[in-house]
C-alpha cells in the first residue's frame, strides 16, 4: 500500500478503445483508482457496475474513476460494452503499474496461497497526490465507500 500523501506514481497505459492514457492527463480533477483482478468475474463486476451506476455522483464531485488490470485492451473493451461502463479501464499486462501502486502481491484465497492483484482502491486529489488508500476492499461495497471518501 502506497502511503496517504506522497504523489501518485505517474504511468502511462493504454485504454479499452486502444487509446493512450496518463495519469498526468487528470490533473485538476481528483481520480478514484481501483485495481481489481479480472474482468467479467462475478466480484469484479459488481464493483464496476457499482463505479459506473454511482459515475454521475463522482463526476458532480469532481472525480473521475479508473480501473487497473492486467487483462487485455480487447477484454476490456467487451467488459465495458456488456456493462455500459461509463469510465475508463487501462491494461497494464507487464504489471509495471501494479507493481508501482503495490498491489500486485501474495495472496491467499480459501488456504491457496497465489500471486496476483490484491483489490486496492486510492483517492488521488487534484495535484496528483493520494489523500485516501484502502486496500483488501469489498468489491459490492468498494463504489459506496468511495463515493463518502469524496466527501
Amino acid at each position: 500500500m502506497l502511503k496517504i500523501g506522497t504523489p501518485a506514481p505517474d504511468f502511462t497505459l493504454p485504454d479499452q478503445n486502444g487509446d493512450t492514457r496518463s495519469l498526468s492527463d487528470y490533473r485538476g480533477q481528483k481520480v478514484i483508482l481501483y485495481f481489481y483482478p479480472k474482468d467479467m468475474t462475478p466480484g469484479c463486476t459488481k464493483q464496476a457496475c457499482g463505479f459506473g451506476s454511482l459515475y454521475p455522483q463522482f463526476l458532480e464531485k469532481g472525480a473521475v474513476v479508473i480501473g487497473i488490470n492486467k487483462d487485455s485492451v480487447a477484454t476490456h473493451k467487451k467488459f465495458t460494452e456488456k456493462y455500459g461502463l461509463p469510465f475508463t479501464l487501462l491494461s497494464d499486462p507487464e504489471k509495471v503499474v501494479l507493481q508501482a501502486y503495490d498491489v500486485w502481491k501474495e495472496k491467499k484465497n480459501y488456504g491457496k496461497v497465489s500471486i496476483g492483484i490484491v483489490r486496492t482502491t486510492y483517492l488521488i486529489d487534484e495535484n496528483g497526490v493520494i489523500v485516501k488508500g484502502f486496500d483488501k476492499v469489498k468489491a459490492a461495497d468498494n463504489p459506496a465507500q468511495m463515493l463518502d471518501a469524496l466527501s
